[in-house]
């Protein structure tokens, strides 16, 4: 998978060193209306986070996701639910900032997947970094997420990513164009939804 090795150091120096991709494609149940089609469409090497949100019929679609996922060398991650990544055996979890109390415990659990986490302010974005092997910090633009607040701005957003030692990816707004203006501001890399539909 193409990505950028790191080590870790910290509450997690233990765990091995971990790759991720620099740029991740998100799901979301009402802009993303074929998963498998969405999916099909990323470029190899990319990062594929997969949001169900408890939908039987959407967590039906996460084995052929994940079958697709590695025939296209994609590294796919389910959102919010370690026991549907396990099941499908996805490459790791992403965590939204709500949800991070449950991070410390499903790394015992299942030290071999990947975790990325979601944070939006400063105080979340420290907690975040010391539990996962890569941060999502939203929204750096103005986004068309119905959950999103308002922009950090990207000095904002750009001065906080520099303040933890964990890769900091951007989401929020992000356009595939963005990726090097963002990565020369110290993030390690980004998220987008509406942008990989749009390409």
């Amino acid at each position: 998978m193409p990505g950028l090795t790191y080590a870790r150091t910290g509450t997690l120096a233990s765990r091995r060193a971990s790759v991720l991709p620099r740029l991740f494609a998100f799901t979301d149940p009402q802009r993303t209306a074929d998963p498998l089609a969405f999916a099909a469409r990323l470029p190899a090497g990319t990062g594929l986070i997969y949001r169900h949100f408890g939908g039987d019929d959407l967590k039906a679609l996460a084995a052929p996701l994940a079958k697709l996922a590695r025939r296209q060398d994609l590294a796919l991650f389910i959102a919010a639910d370690p026991q549907l990544a396990l099941q499908v055996e996805a490459d790791g979890v992403h965590w939204p900032e709500r949800h991070l109390g449950g991070v410390r415990r499903w790394r015992l659990k299942a030290p071999h997947l990947l975790v990325t986490a979601s944070a939006h302010t400063p105080a979340a974005l420290r907690r975040a970094s010391a539990l996962a092997d890569g941060v999502f910090l939203s929204p750096v633009f103005a986004s068309n997420s119905a959950s999103a607040g308002a922009p950090l701005g990207i000095i904002r957003a750009s001065s906080m990513a520099r303040q933890v030692a964990t890769p900091v990816l951007a989401l929020g707004g992000v356009a595939l164009s963005d990726l090097a203006a963002l990565q020369v501001r110290g993030f390690y890399g980004a998220g987008a939804v509406d942008a990989f539909s749009a390409a």
